[in-house]
């Protein structure tokens, strides 16, 4: 099963008042594993970036001036994710998002049915709990000492992380191997040979007399 865990920074929260999509980040996975196939991309959002926005992710207009608009992304963005789930953080803002541009493009929105809200994942799970993706860390022991700021790509992968810890782990795999093992041991224990009897038979009492009948002044009998 392919899934993409997915990222964005934007200029701000408002989409409807001209916010756009600066950075989006991807990490695929397939069956609950990374695969290293990812998709990281900067764009210009060709509008000034607000302070609020600069403090979060330190992506300034300057930086951006060079990158892409999104109407030069898209289709490759839209071609990795394919037709995949997309596993998000408060997926609701990411997929607003992204709806917008593709509304900007004249392209069809991705319909909400296709996200995984590690958020809501969170709170189902940890009644009450903060759920932001730091305190999700945190509370599985995954290193974010690099998350000085928000980047897509980073927060993707710590994500991934967060979600493999929300799914189980890798527990599922464990339990399918431990089921081959314990299935191999039932197979051996069905399989296994009568243990040889210890006596010997006639036969071999039979035999060895006479070999012992052979043997000129044994050792034993000094």
């Amino acid at each position: 099963m392919r899934e993409i865990v997915l990222d964005t920074e934007t200029t701000g929260f408002r989409q409807n008042d001209g916010d756009r999509i600066v950075e989006i980040g991807c990490i695929e996975l397939v069956n609950h594993v990374a695969t290293g196939n990812n998709y990281h991309q900067y764009i210009n959002p060709e509008r000034a970036m607000p302070d609020e926005a600069f403090a979060v992710h330190g992506l300034s207009e300057e930086f951006l001036a060079d990158f892409p608009v999104m109407a030069d992304v898209m289709d490759a963005f839209i071609e990795f994710i394919g037709d995949a789930p997309l596993v998000i953080h408060n997926a609701e803002f990411d997929m607003r998002f992204i709806n917008a541009e593709l509304g900007l493009l004249g392209q069809q929105p991705l319909p909400m049915s296709r996200s995984i809200d590690t958020v809501r994942m969170a709170r189902e799970k940890f009644p009450g709990a903060p759920a932001s993706l730091d305190a999700l860390c945190r509370r599985f022991s995954i290193d974010n000492s690099n998350r000085t700021l928000h980047g897509a790509l980073l927060d993707a992968e710590l994500l991934a992380e967060v979600y493999l810890e929300l799914i189980g782990g890798r527990q599922p795999d464990l339990e399918l191997a431990q089921d081959k093992v314990s299935e191999a041991m039932a197979i051996g224990e069905t399989q296994r040979r009568d243990p040889r009897p210890h006596a010997a038979s006639a036969a071999e009492k039979s035999a060895h007399a006479a070999f012992l009948e052979k043997i000129k002044d044994p050792l034993w009998t000094n």
